[in-house]
This record gives C-alpha cells, structure tokens and sequence, in this order.
C-alpha cells in the first residue's frame, strides 16, 4: 500500500530538491498514512472499552463516521470512504487536486489531531477516573465538526449537535463560533445544513446564519463567526493556501515549544492584508532561488499558520521572527508575520526542507543513530541529536542554494550583496558540520547515499564562491560560534 523509494528520488532529495514525480511520491505517502490514521482512530475507539471511550461517545462516533462516508460517496470522482479499502487506491489515482471532501479528510491537522486521539484512546491512556473524563470526547468531537463541514461541501442535509469548547466551535475551512464562554466550558449549538445553508443555534441566543463558499471561509453578518481565511495560490491555477489561525490541532498541545516558537496568533483584517501584500510577491522572490524551489512550494505547501511575533521582535516582524514544522501535519508552515516576501520565501524553503526530510524518513530508514544529543551545530547553541544535525544541514544547505541562486539573478546591487551575505553565512554552517555527517557508522546504505548527494551540492555551490569578504565574515562567525560552544559545554561537563 505504501510506495517504495526509487533511486532516482533519493538521489534528486539528498540535493535538496525534487522533481515532480518525487514530490507527488512524497505526498501520496503522506496522504496513504493519513488516512489510515483516520481508521486507526476509529479502530481504537471501538477496542477502547467504556473505561476509555463511554459508549455515548462511541455511538456518536459511529453516526459522525457514517455521515463522512456519506458525503465521500456523493463525491464526484471520491473513493468509497475513509474506513474503506479504495482509499489508497485514490492516492494511487493522484489526480490533479482531491475534491473538496478528500482535502478535508487531508487537511495537515489530521495529523496532529489523530495521534492527540490515539494518546487518549490507546492501551497506555488509563481509566478516565486519573484524568480528565472529558478529554477522549472533546477529541473525538473533533471528527463530528470534519463531518458537518464534508456533508455541507457534498450537499448533504443534516440536523445535529456539536460542542464548543472555550467559548469556541471551529468548523475547519469555514470558520468558527465564538460562544461568549470562557474556561474550560462546554456550549452545545444545534447545526442544522439546507441547501448550502448553515443555521447554528444556541440556547438563548440568536440564530447565526452561514453561507459556504467555494474553497476556504464561509460568509455570515453575525459577529459571532469568523470566517476561515486562504491566501491565492502561488502561481496562476494551483490550489488556494489556507492562512489558519483558527484550528484547535494548528499548534502542539499547549502552545509549540517555548525555547524555540512563539504561541499561535489570531489575525485581524490589518494582519491578513500584510500577509497578503508579502505573500503577493513570494512567488517571484522563490522563483530567483530556483524554479524548483517555487514548484515545491506550490506542491508541498497545503497549509500556513501565523505565529505570534517573538519577544523582541519589531514591526512587521522587523528584529526577530520564528517559523517550525510538525513532523505530524505534513504540508503545514508555522510562521510569525514575515516582514518581506524575501524573507517568507525563505522561510518556505527553509521549513519545506524539514517536510521533504521527514517525509522521507517515513519511508527509508537514514540512519540508526540514537537521539543522544552531543553535536556542534552553528545555528543552535545546545548540542544536536544526529538527526537533528540532518535535518538543519539539510535545510541550511538549500538556504545556501537559494540564496547563491537570488545573488546570481539579483539586478541591484544591495539585493545582490545581501543575498551573497546570506548564501555565505549558510554555506559555512553546512561545511562546518558535513564532516560529522559523513564521517558517522550510524549512516545504512541508503543514507550514505543520501548524504554523499548533500555533499556534491556543496561543493557544487563552492565553484561560484561570494565575495571574499562576504566569506571571511561567515567562516569567522562559524569559528566563533564553536569556540562559544565549546566554553558552554566544557564547563556544563
């Protein structure tokens, strides 16, 4: 059911870039092991017992599954259904773009959400009295909000219940409720869909009412909702990009890891117009670094999350900005605001390098080494994990790549000099760490190959070398970013 890895893939990924095939091997993986995470969480509810999952919560499982299956078959090329076997035949199919269902079915926070379910309905998750009863509910709830959006795309009428939960019901690519409750609170509202008409009520309250559109949002006047929202596709006919600061399963569980990311960011209309004027010149800007780095990003990026700007940071991002992946929710960018499209399109290569790692490492194994963290890398001050030590050479040498190619095509001449400082600053830092890579027995045969692969690309790189002074200032900056981590490390033994 899941792909193999052709030699030719390998070859072209350990150089940091991909060809079309190679990208969509990549993505069908992904999308295959998706879907069954879809029916792993609905075969550990049904194995879970009524210790884990109550049999009100099962039952309503049931009927949330049964309407989702519903809405795939009124598809007009949709395979049979998440729990069913056809299901990898459509990744097999790829046909141009899935339809409106099977993208939501694919949405990168399956993902996240699926093993948040997974954690709680598993043989290790305990009885419900030593934790909180209400947490295997309020992630299952979440498939019944996927099947109240998929029924209302495919047409289906329907009248059911759902659950808010702090103060928020969020129907992923429409929009979300906002309840007024506040805490840890539960507000039931009654959803009722009719001919692409959603009603939401409330006790008490006045009736919202939810027109959908095509693609991402739905429209209503009430100040309760907000609509979701999706930035144009990067070039003409590609998919639109959703710009999701509404999802529940957008960032890790209490917010992403605070010594490297800042919190998740709700957006208002000045904000989404600043992504969308720095988003309006990023195809161009990655197009510099590459055509292949602009077809990356329009096959690989499904999906971006605005962060909070970290502490310090400026303006517009100015002084300071933070961007990450989760290796759980392929195909999703988390970014605070990018001051110019220069940047965010750096910003994409840079993450798009850990999706494609990690994609692979999925489906071939690299290396055998173990996650003790004991190497120099000049772009962290802690010591690295081999695979960590992978996957920031990985990036920072198409950081490289990039940035040489921008100098190379820049017509000003302070583009031109800020490129190579970048090109510079990140070549170094790669060829300060590949003697590690190469030279470690934890490589299998396939990742030798691989890594051999990031090591012609920088030498590649070498034989179009930046202005000497651009190269003195990074190699002295790598020098004295290992003496620092030296004194660091020396004294923390």
């Amino acid at each position: 059911m899941l792909p193999a890895v052709p030699e030719r893939a390998l070859t072209e990924l350990g150089r940091t870039e991909g060809g079309p095939e190679t990208l969509r091997l990549l993505v069908r993986d992904q999308h295959t092991r998706r879907l069954l995470l879809l029916r792993a969480v609905l075969d550990a509810a049904e194995s879970a017992g009524p210790g884990i999952c109550p049999a009100a919560a099962l039952t309503r499982l049931r009927e949330d599954w049964a309407l989702l299956e519903e809405a795939e078959r009124l598809e007009p090329y949709g395979p049979a259904g998440p729990s069913s076997e056809p299901a990898a035949d459509a990744t097999r199919r790829n046909p141009p773009s899935p339809s409106p269902v099977r993208a939501l079915l694919l949405h990168p926070f399956i993902g996240p959400w699926a093993a948040e379910a997974l954690r709680l309905l598993g043989p290790g998750a305990g009885p419900l009295s030593g934790r909180d009863a209400r947490e295997p509910g309020r992630a299952l709830a979440y498939i019944g909000t996927l099947a109240a959006v998929a029924a209302a795309r495919a047409g289906v009428p329907y009248a059911l219940r759902l659950t808010a939960y702090d103060g928020v019901l969020t129907l992923p690519s429409l929009g979300a409720l906002r309840t007024g409750g506040s805490g840890r609170g539960e507000t039931e509202v009654a959803v009722v869909h009719r001919r692409g008409r959603l009603t939401l009520r409330r006790s008490g309250e006045t009736d919202v009412v939810v027109r959908l559109q095509n693609g991402a949002g739905a429209w209503s006047e009430a100040a309760a909702w907000t609509p979701a929202y999706a930035l144009p596709g990067l070039v003409p006919g590609s998919t639109a990009v959703p710009l999701d600061d509404l999802d529940p399963y957008r960032t890790a569980r209490g917010g992403p890891r605070p010594d490297t990311l800042s919190g998740p960011a709700l957006l208002d209309d000045a904000d989404r117009k600043h992504w969308l004027h720095t988003w309006s010149g990023t195809a161009a800007a990655l197009g510099l670094g590459g055509e292949r780095r602009l077809a990356e990003a329009v096959t690989l990026l499904h999906c971006l999350v605005p962060l909070a700007a970290p502490p310090g940071s400026g303006p517009d991002g100015a002084g300071g900005s933070c961007s990450g992946t989760r290796r759980e929710a392929f195909g999703a960018v988390l970014s605070s605001a990018p001051g110019t499209a220069t940047t965010l399109a750096a910003t994409l290569v840079h993450e798009l390098q850990h999706t494609k790692l990690a994609a692979l490492s999925d489906m071939v194994t690299l290396h055998r080494a173990t996650s003790e963290a004991r190497h120099f890398a000049p772009w962290r001050p802690d010591p690295r994990p081999y695979d960590g030590l992978l996957q920031g050479a990985y990036s920072h040498l198409a950081l490289a790549d990039f940035f040489q190619r921008s100098a190379l095509a820049a017509t000003l001449p302070v583009r031109r000099d800020a490129a190579w400082e970048r090109h510079a600053r990140y070549q170094a830092q790669v060829g300060a760490v590949l003697p590690a890579l190469v030279g470690s027995s934890d490589l299998t045969v396939r990742g030798r190959r691989f890594v051999d692969r990031m090591v012609e690309v920088h030498e590649r790189l070498a034989e179009q070398p930046p202005p000497r002074g651009h190269a003195a200032r990074a190699t002295a900056y790598v020098q004295a970013a290992r003496t620092l981590w030296n004194r660091r490390h020396a004294l923390a033994e």
